[in-house]
């Protein structure tokens, strides 16, 4: 009997023994619903939507009716196996969820034998590699959030076996032993979730990601584990979720330029006209006063700007909730986002915008005035950023990071205003692409040419829509097209291949610019200023003759210089 001990011991060690790997093995295999019973627990306690966490669930299909013929009843489809749980299960603790006898038996057995270093060793060699298991995500998990929850049900379900593992049993695991488990867990759970949330491309994918995630921590938390670098990745994660809203709000803006009709808005109603003023702040006595129907001085595509940048603030605002960030860091946050928004997204798209080929001189215009009216909005944005964070906005605050928009406006309306001097300059090139001199003219027709004269017209109400424009704006686009138009026509005088130059040629000549003169500057424009501008001459030695380079007198001047030199022969003047 004494000899029969020893081997009675063995076979009780391999019987524990072999409870336990059946326990280990249900264990893994169980994880997954332990973890996800205890998100949703915390998910219940943080007053959180459960269903953040719970995986779909297939039902069982009724059985199918017999033949009405023969009735026989068919024989059901073979289903997937699918873990059915109970709702009562729903109930119960992640720990009530597991049978942990087979360890206390074994665990007890192994040190009345003395063998209790052979099981601890057996038991965390085991766990670990179920731990490294458990740290393997699916390839394609950044597919869906379900990727994500099944990651985070099985590592939760993990820590909670071994958390109560740690405080029902004696010695078997420690609590340093644990946090290491964990430390390295957490090091490989921040790679993996950096690593497969750069794939993510959807906003509202990333924002279900960042609950989840807070929701895991606020789990592990419970159980007394230290989760401040899924924190610290989260605000990671967080600059990647503002660049995938820009990418998204760049498809926007683009939709609204191409959408606007570039004309100012006209409103038949006051309910229109409040909708607009409820959108976007514009205050002016003026429009207000004047009868139906309204007109505002800027095109549809200023109100659905404001309003998206409004709408890029909350979804900022939304990622930024329950990142344990004090309402300045949040404030900061948005701020910056919104910043990179403007100077980034929303400068590409304008600057897109005005170099579109085709654009005309009427939408550049309505294009620069409707700059000026978003650059005078900045300050509404700031003081709506302030009331959606909660703090207190200073524009003396050195701290606080203040909005880019009316810089980045200023340089896309200086970008326009050169696209309309450069467009305007074009338009007067077409026209004087018509212009045939004939320059053996015995005598003048005794008035401006046509192709003149239909340039004036369009000219003149070119310049009727400038009206809303900067005066400087308007008034320098005038004295561009004046210079423009004088330089062409000194080019056509001074023309190469015009071999000779009769006394009627160069007389038709002269009355057109005479007609020039007359007709510049418009009336409106006629201002102190600009009329010094256009009179300014500079003066220098080529022939004998003197030269204007800012107004029309110069190709009025060159004709009577020749005239004056006396450089003709039987009538005809050699060039």
């Amino acid at each position: 009997m004494y000899d029969q001990i020893p081997r009675l011991r063995e076979a009780i060690k391999e019987a524990s023994m072999s409870d336990l790997k059946d326990f280990l093995e249900s264990i893994r295999k169980h994880s997954s619903k332990i973890g996800e019973v205890a998100m949703q627990h915390s998910a219940e306690q943080h007053s959180i939507d459960p269903a953040l966490v719970r995986m779909p669930r297939r039902k069982r299909k009724a059985p199918p009716p017999p033949n009405p013929f023969t009735g026989e009843v068919p024989a059901p489809q073979p289903e997937a196996e699918t873990d059915i749980y109970k709702d009562a299960d729903e109930e119960l603790s992640a720990q009530d969820l597991v049978d942990f006898s087979p360890v206390y038996r074994c665990w007890h057995i192994y040190t009345v034998l003395g063998a209790g270093d052979v099981f601890e060793s057996y038991y965390r060699k085991q766990r670990k590699k179920q731990a490294k298991l458990c740290l393997q995500p699916a390839t394609n998990m950044h597919e869906t959030l379900d990727g994500y929850k099944r990651y985070f049900h099985e590592l939760i379900g993990f820590f909670v076996v071994e958390d109560n593992i740690l405080h029902t049993t004696s010695g078997l695991i420690s609590k340093s032993y644990l946090d290491d488990l964990w430390d390295m867990a957490l090091s490989k759970i921040v790679a993996v979730l950096r690593t497969h949330s750069a794939y993510c491309t959807d906003p509202d994918l990333m924002l279900s990601i960042k609950n989840l995630i807070i929701l895991f921590c606020h789990t592990l938390e419970g159980y007394g584990f230290f989760v401040a670098r899924l924190y610290g990745l989260l605000v990671e994660i967080r600059d990647q979720y503002n660049e995938i809203l820009m990418k998204q709000w760049k498809s926007v803006f683009m939709e609204i330029f191409e959408e606007d009709n570039y004309t100012p808005i006209t409103v038949q109603y006051q309910a229109e006209y409040v909708d607009i003023v409820s959108v976007f702040p514009f205050h002016d006595s003026f429009v207000e006063k004047s009868p139906l129907p309204k007109r505002f001085p800027f095109s549809r595509f200023v109100p659905n700007v404001y309003k998206q940048v409004k709408e890029y603030i909350f979804a900022c605002l939304k990622f930024s909730e329950d990142l344990n960030l004090s309402q300045t860091e949040i404030d900061d946050m948005v701020r910056k986002s919104t910043n990179f928004l403007l100077t980034r997204t929303l400068s590409g798209c304008l600057s897109s915008l005005i170099r579109k080929p085709g654009l005309g001189l009427a939408q550049l215009i309505q294009i620069t005035i409707n700059t000026e009216y978003l650059e005078t909005a900045c300050i509404h944005l700031e003081d709506f950023i302030s009331n959606v964070t909660g703090t207190s906005y200073s524009r003396e605050v050195s701290h606080v990071a203040k909005l880019q928009g009316k810089s980045m406006f200023k340089d896309a309306r200086s970008h326009t205003e050169q696209q309309i001097y450069q467009a305007l300059n074009n338009k007067i090139d077409e026209f004087l692409e018509l212009a045939i001199y004939d320059w053996t003219l015995s005598e003048s027709r005794g008035h401006a040419s046509g192709y003149l004269m239909d340039l004036i017209a369009f000219l003149q109400s070119t310049f009727m829509s400038f009206t809303n424009l900067p005066d400087k704006v308007a008034q320098t686009a005038c004295m561009c097209a004046c210079k423009h138009i004088a330089e062409c026509l000194s080019s056509i005088l001074l023309d190469p291949n015009a071999k000779s130059l009769s006394t009627g040629a160069l007389q038709q000549f002269n009355l057109d610019v005479i007609q020039c003169e007359r007709t510049y500057p418009p009336p409106s424009l006629r201002t102190t200023p600009l009329l010094a501008a256009l009179t300014t001459r500079a003066r220098t030695e080529s022939h004998g003759c003197e030269r204007c380079f800012c107004c029309f007198r110069v190709c009025q001047l060159q004709p009577r210089a020749w005239l004056r030199h006396g450089r003709t022969a039987d009538g005809v003047h050699g060039a």
